[in-house]
C-alpha cells in the first residue's frame, strides 16, 4: 500500500510510536503522506474510528476523504476527517452541556456577530466600528483571552471599551444559546482543560491525530491538540514553516517552536523532493526564502529537469503590465502543450489589483474567473433571505430564527430575545417552539408576547403559502409580495450610507428571487421585467425549492472545472498549482506590502517590521511555488497613488530570486508578434508550395 513513496515519505508514514513533525515542502506530497499514514495505522490494527485527520478547509477535508477512500475503501467513512472547527462542533454537541450549552446550539455567522456587537453598544456604534470590534475580539479569542483578561491586557482606552463590549456580547451569546466561529475552538479547549472526564474521554477515543497545514494553527488550536493527545503524544503534525502566511489571522510559528519543547521525543522528518515544479522555479523559491530564519532548514529539489528560466517582465503602468501578462498567456498557449485556459493563473497580493487584468482579458476574449472573492450566495442580503427559508423548513433552526426575527427589525429587542432564549434553555425547546408555550407569558410583558406571537403566526402563514405556491410566475409574485410585506428594500437602504451600494444589494435580491422562481418551473421574467426565462418544466412548490438552498455551496465547487484563466490573490492560491503562472505587481510597497524600513535601506528595523517582512517573503515563496512549468514575475515603473502616478521600484524579492539578468527579461508582446509573424510566414510558404504542386500536377 506504500508503493510509490520516496524514502522520506515512507519514514513519515511508518513512524507511529510517538509525536512526529513532517516538514512538507511545497509540492512534496503531504496529502499523500497523510492518507497513506491513515492506511498504515489501520494495517497495524488501529480501528479507523480512533484516527482523526484535521485540516483547515472543508474542501481540503473532502479531498483527503476521497483519497483515503481510494486507499482503504469503506473504512474511510469511519475515520474522523474534518476541520478544526467541525471537530469543535462535534465536541460541543456531545459534551457542551457541562458549559450550559444544549446540543442544538446556534452558530452565528459574521453578519449576526456584527449586528449583536452593534446593538450591545446601545446604538452608539455604526456597522464599520462593529466590524473593527469583531476583528479585535476574534484576535483575543484566538489568543485564548476572555473579556476580563482582554480588559486587563488592553493597550489603550479603545481596547478597554472593546473588552467591555465583548463582555456584553458574550452574555448575549449565552442567553441566545449561540456561539461564534472562534468559540468553536475556544470552548472545546475549555472542555478539555477544565473538565478531566471530558479530556479523558476524548484522549481514549482518539488513538492518533494527524494535523494538516500545521503552520497555520493559532495558539488556541495548539492547546486543543496538546490536550487531545496528552502525554503519550500520538500525533503527526504536517506543515511547512516557509508557507506560514496567516499571521494576521492568528497563526503563529511559535507552535512549531513549542513542539520539541513540549514533546522532547519529537521525530522530525523532512520532505524536500518537489513533484510539482522545475529546477529553475525551485531555485528561485529557495533563494527567496533563504534570508528568513530557519526553525528546521530544508532545501527543495526536483527531478523534473531544469525547465524554462524564470522571466522578469517590467512594465510602465498597471495597464501595460496587464497587456503583457495577457500577451504572455496567448504566446504560451500557442507554443506549449498546455492549450486549455485552466493551465494559466495570474496571481497578485491584493484583490484590488485584479481590475486591469480583468479588462485586458475581456478585451482579448479570454475567459477567466476571480478566485478568493465573495460568492454570490455568501452575500449578506442572500443569507438574510435564506435564513427565512430555513425557518420555514425547520422551525427549530435557532440561528435562522434569530436572523429572521431581527432582519428587518420588528420591534423585538435583545432583552426579549434573551428571556426567550433562557426560557427555551430551561424547557429544552427551540426558540420558535417557545413562542407558543402558555408558560412564556409569565416571563415577558404583554407587548413583547404580542410581537412574538405575531411573528410566529406569520412564519406559519408563510410556510403554508410557500407550500401552495407552484410554478415560476406564482413563486416570483409570492417572493416580491413577501419582500414588500417585511419592508426589505427599505431595510437595505436604511442600513447603507451609500445609495449605490444599497441599490446593488437590492439588485442581488431580485436576481436571487429570479433564480428561485425559475426552479419552480414554467417561465419567469428577469429582474428588469422583460426577457422571460425558461424554468425547469416540472412545477414545484416554492417550499420544495427552498429546501435545496442548502446545496448552493456546491455551486462554487464546480467552478474549478471551468476552462478559464484564474485570477487569484496569493493567499487564496495556497494549496493550488498551475502549469503557467504570472506573478504580478511585484513592486516595493505591494509585495512586500507597505513596510516601514524605507525599501530595505534602513540598517535597523523594528521587530514587528522584521516579522512582517518575513511573512511577506513567505508569501512570495508561496506564489513562486504555485508554478509547475513556467513562471513570469512582473513589476511596474509607475503606480497609482490617489489620482497621481508616482515612481515605483521592483520588489527586493526579485533581486533575492538570484536570476541571470542577461537572460530573463522579455517583452511578451514582442514575442507574441514574432510568433504570429512566423506562423503567417509558414502559412504563406505552405500555400505557395501547394500552388506549385498543383501546377506541377497539371503539367
Amino acid at each position: 500500500m506504500s508503493a510509490g513513496l520516496n524514502h522520506a515519505q515512507l519514514q513519515a508514514v511508518h513512524y507511529v510510536g510517538g509525536p512526529c513533525l513532517v516538514l512538507a515542502g511545497a509540492g512534496s506530497g503531504k496529502t499523500r503522506v497523510i492518507t497513506h499514514k491513515i492506511a498504515h495505522l489501520i494495517e497495524k490494527g488501529m480501528p479507523a474510528k480512533r484516527i482523526a485527520a484535521i485540516t483547515f478547509t472543508n474542501k481540503a477535508a473532502a479531498e483527503m476523504r476521497e483519497r483515503a477512500k481510494g486507499l482503504i475503501g469503506r473504512a474511510a467513512k469511519d475515520v474522523l476527517i474534518c476541520t478544526f472547527h467541525a471537530l469543535g462542533v462535534r465536541m460541543m454537541r456531545e459534551d457542551g452541556k457541562v458549559l450550559g450549552l444544549k446540543p442544538q446550539f446556534s452558530i452565528l455567522d459574521a453578519d449576526d456577530v456584527a449586528g449583536i456587537l452593534k446593538d450591545a453598544a446601545g446604538g452608539t456604534a455604526d456597522m464599520a466600528t462593529a466590524r473593527q470590534w469583531q476583528w479585535t475580539i476574534s484576535k483575543w479569542k484566538n489568543m485564548g483571552l476572555n473579556a476580563e483578561q482582554a480588559e486587563a491586557a488592553a493597550a489603550d482606552d479603545n481596547e478597554k471599551i472593546i473588552a467591555r463590549v465583548m463582555q456584553l456580547y458574550q452574555e448575549r451569546l449565552a442567553a441566545y444559546q449561540s456561539v461564534d466561529f472562534d468559540d468553536l475552538i475556544g470552548m472545546p479547549l475549555k472542555l478539555l482543560r477544565d473538565f478531566p472526564e471530558v479530556r479523558e474521554k476524548w484522549q481514549a477515543a482518539l488513538g492518533h491525530v494527524l494535523v494538516d497545514e500545521y503552520q497555520d494553527t493559532n495558539a488556541t488550536q495548539y492547546e486543543v491538540l496538546k490536550h487531545l493527545v496528552g502525554e503519550r503524544g500520538r500525533f503527526t503534525a504536517v506543515g511547512d514553516d516557509d508557507q506560514s502566511i496567516y499571521g494576521w489571522r492568528g497563526a503563529t510559528l511559535d507552535n512549531l517552536k513549542k513542539l520539541p519543547v513540549d514533546f522532547p521525543e519529537l521525530q522530525v522528518i523532512k520532505l524536500e523532493q518537489n513533484y510539482r515544479s522545475t529546477s529553475a522555479i525551485l531555485r528561485a523559491a529557495n533563494n527567496v526564502i533563504g534570508p528568513n530564519p530557519k526553525l528546521f532548514p530544508k532545501t527543495l529539489f526536483s527531478e523534473l529537469g531544469e525547465g524554462e528560466p524564470v522571466r522578469v517582465v517590467d512594465a510602465d503602468t498597471e495597464e501595460h503590465e496587464a497587456e503583457r501578462a495577457v500577451a504572455r498567456i496567448q504566446g504560451l498557449r500557442e507554443t506549449s502543450p498546455h492549450k486549455e485556459w485552466r493551465s494559466f493563473a495570474i496571481l497578485y497580493r491584493a484583490n484590488h489589483q485584479a481590475k486591469p487584468f480583468e479588462k485586458a482579458l475581456r478585451r482579448a476574449n479570454i475567459p477567466y474567473k476571480v478566485s478568493g472573492g465573495t460568492s454570490f450566495f455568501d452575500r449578506a442580503e442572500i443569507r438574510d433571505l435564506c435564513a427565512w427559508f430555513r425557518l420555514w423548513i425547520n422551525n427549530d433552526d435557532d440561528p435562522a430564527f434569530l436572523r429572521a426575527i431581527t432582519t428587518p427589525k420588528r420591534g423585538i429587542g435583545h432583552t426579549t430575545l434573551a428571556k426567550l432564549g433562557e426560557f427555551g434553555t430551561k424547557y429544552r425547546q427551540s426558540l420558535f417552539a417557545s413562542l407558543f408555550s402558555s408558560s412564556l407569558a409569565a416571563s415577558l410583558p404583554d407587548r413583547a408576547m404580542g410581537s412574538l406571537a405575531e411573528f410566529g403566526r406569520y412564519i406559519n402563514d408563510l410556510e403554508y403559502r410557500a407550500r401552495q405556491t407552484l410554478g415560476a410566475e406564482a413563486a416570483k409574485g409570492f417572493l416580491m409580495d413577501w419582500l414588500k410585506e417585511i419592508g426589505y428594500e427599505q431595510y437595505l437602504h436604511d442600513g447603507e450610507d451609500s445609495e449605490k451600494v444599497a441599490a446593488a444589494r437590492w439588485t442581488n435580491v431580485l436576481d436571487f428571487c429570479d433564480w428561485m422562481a425559475q426552479r419552480c418551473g414554467g417561465q419567469v421574467e428577469d429582474a428588469s421585467g422583460a426577457n422571460p426565462s425558461a424554468g425547469t418544466g416540472e412545477l414545484k412548490s416554492l417550499l420544495e425549492v427552498a429546501q435545496t438552498v442548502s446545496l448552493l455551496s456546491t455551486i462554487s465547487d464546480r467552478e474549478q472545472d471551468q476552462d478559464v484563466v484564474t485570477l487569484s490573490t496569493l493567499h487564496a492560491s495556497k494549496g493550488l498549482e498551475w502549469p503557467h503562472v504570472v506573478l504580478v505587481g511585484v513592486t516595493e510597497g505591494m509585495l512586500p506590502f507597505k513596510l516601514d524600513d524605507d525599501g530595505g535601506r534602513q540598517q535597523v528595523v523594528s521587530d514587528e517590521t522584521l516579522h512582517r517582512l518575513q511573512e511577506e517573503r513567505r508569501l512570495m515563496y508561496v506564489g513562486i511555488t504555485r508554478a509547475q512549468r513556467s513562471l513570469a514575475v512582473s513589476w511596474t515603473r509607475k503606480k497609482k497613488k490617489g489620482r497621481e502616478m508616482v515612481a515605483a521600484q521592483p520588489s527586493r524579492f526579485i533581486a533575492e530570486m538570484g536570476l541571470d539578468k542577461a537572460t530573463v527579461r522579455e517583452d511578451p508582446r514582442e514575442k507574441l508578434r514574432a510568433l504570429r509573424a512566423e506562423f503567417a510566414r509558414k502559412a504563406q510558404v505552405g500555400a505557395a508550395d501547394a500552388v506549385a504542386a498543383e501546377a506541377a500536377a497539371g503539367r
